[in-house]
């Protein structure tokens, strides 16, 4: 078997890029994930959710990745008919186009949550017990939601499906082991939260041009032209990062879902 295409520069650069972003945008799945474990009594059954939650997560979108496999392969056999728009339309353009339109409406929805929405964590503040089955049913509820964003994220991010089920399978391994510190560095730099969104801004802009039309998109090298984009402005804000240490530590706190006191203490007895 060749897997030659899998150690190119560009598979290479996108499954960096895809892992980052799975573990930035992920944050919120960790945490919402986390409440719901923390309702539950005994620090045994709150790490056996823990070991469910990671193992579910990565089959769930493993086979989600699977499907959306199946969906390229379908590429040039029309279901909309050249008849209808100048053009035909397979499955995996439709899913492409939609896909771009979800992760742009996403984006953007989640930008005005952050920013001026209602604050999720007074949702959460009485907190009630629950049985290891509610939080299993739960978690698994949670994050199909959640895995739908890292789907289309991965699709339009990368090209080989090796490369998005490996990129997802690590950061969903990072995501587990080190969520508190990922969550506090996110929490103490918010900014890096909102690039992460505004970079799949780009990405479902891109989904929707190679929905559209791939040929053009791949003659343009849109993809090259995104990564540079991201690529320039992550520097940009590490470069900034570096300039407010040294100038003053005041930040903007973004609306998130928070844990109370005892989340962290109860997770480390988990563990």
């Amino acid at each position: 078997m060749d897997l030659g295409h899998l150690f190119t520069s560009e598979s290479i650069i996108s499954f960096f890029v895809l892992v980052v972003l799975e573990v930035v945008l992920g944050i919120d799945n960790v945490i919402f994930v986390s409440i719901i474990m923390n309702r539950l009594k005994d620090a045994k059954e709150q790490k056996r959710a823990r070991y469910i939650w990671m193992a579910t997560g990565i089959l769930s979108r493993s086979l989600l990745l699977l499907a959306l496999g199946w969906l390229l392969s379908q590429k040039g056999k029309y279901v909309i008919p050249e008849s209808w728009f100048g053009k035909g339309f397979d499955l995996a353009s439709i899913v492409m186009l939609l896909g771009g339109l979800f992760l742009i409406y996403k984006s953007v929805k989640e930008i005005h949550t952050k920013l001026e929405g209602e604050d999720p964590s007074a949702s959460v503040k009485n907190k009630q017990w629950i049985s290891l089955g509610q939080a299993i049913g739960q978690i698994i509820l949670i994050d199909a939601v959640f895995s739908f964003d890292s789907i289309i994220t991965a699709g339009g991010t990368a090209k080989h499906v090796e490369i998005m089920i490996a990129a997802v399978v690590i950061a969903m391994a990072v995501m587990f082991l080190f969520s508190p510190k990922i969550s506090a560095f996110i929490h103490k730099h918010p900014t890096l939260k909102m690039l992460a969104l505004s970079f799949l801004v780009m990405i479902g802009l891109g989904l929707i041009m190679e929905g559209w039309n791939e040929r053009a998109a791949h003659e343009l090298h849109l993809k090259n032209y995104i990564y540079f984009g991201m690529a320039f402005s992550f520097i940009v804000e590490v470069l900034n990062m570096f300039m407010r240490k040294r100038v003053s530590n005041k930040v903007v706190q973004l609306n998130a879902p928070t844990l109370d006191e005892n989340t962290d203490k109860n997770s480390d007895q988990a563990h």
